[in-house]
């Protein structure tokens, strides 16, 4: 189906690429944001509504900020097996409730979501995370933390370095998403971070080299 290019944005296309059963005609309306009510309807019409930063990752894995209530039907067009919680707080009741009645597993590494100049984000944490999205058993899986930007960026970085992606890519596409609020220190850490002693992870079930 092909819609008109001042319609169908970036966004948008990307979106029907990961969730092909997806309807263009409710992204569209979520696109536009109008007439909607707190439930993600519009007029009786199911809208599918993608978390805070949402983006594919890989084949079986995806990245956002923290879902709510109005993420969960688009959350449900994923199969998601399981989710890694980056943040240290409880898990919202409702968020729990949604993940009981879908049978997804959370697995979480509580870092705090510190600032800079001195921000010492736990290497082991990250190394016990990145056992577990590489494992396809979990897959389906979402990454998420607050806003889908440093923590979740850091992991993912870290996760390009094991699929022997540059540095500079690496780079490029934590700031695509922190933009403004890129750190330093994020940055410094993914660098120095060694992937050496968890070549033994398989990143077999990746479409991605850069």
């Amino acid at each position: 189906m092909k819609l008109p290019k001042s319609v169908v944005t970036e966004e948008v296309q990307e979106l029907v690429m990961v969730v092909p059963d997806l309807k263009i005609s409710s992204i569209l309306k979520v696109a536009s944001a109008e007439g909607s009510n707190d439930n993600g309807e519009e007029g009786g019409e199911e809208l599918f509504v993608p978390p805070l930063n949402f983006a594919m990752v890989d084949n079986g894995i995806f990245r956002s900020g923290f879902p709510d209530t109005s993420n969960f039907s688009f959350l449900q067009t994923l199969g998601l097996r399981s989710i890694i919680y980056l943040c240290p707080e409880p898990y919202p009741e409702a968020n729990m409730e949604f993940l009981k009645s879908n049978k997804i597993q959370l697995f979480q590494f509580g870092i705090d979501g510190c600032k800079e100049p001195f921000v010492n984000i736990p290497e082991d944490t990250i190394r016990e995370a990145l056992q577990v999205l590489v494992d396809v058993k979990n897959h389906p899986v979402l990454i998420h933390c607050k806003r889908g930007k440093h923590r979740t960026g850091c992991l993912v970085g870290c996760f390009r370095k094991l699929q022997r992606w540059c540095l500079s890519s690496v780079f490029d596409e934590y700031q695509r998403f922190a933009a403004a609020k890129a750190r330093v220190s994020d940055q410094r850490f993914m660098e120095k971070f060694d992937v050496s002693n968890l070549k033994h992870l398989s990143t077999s079930f990746s479409c991605s080299n850069r």
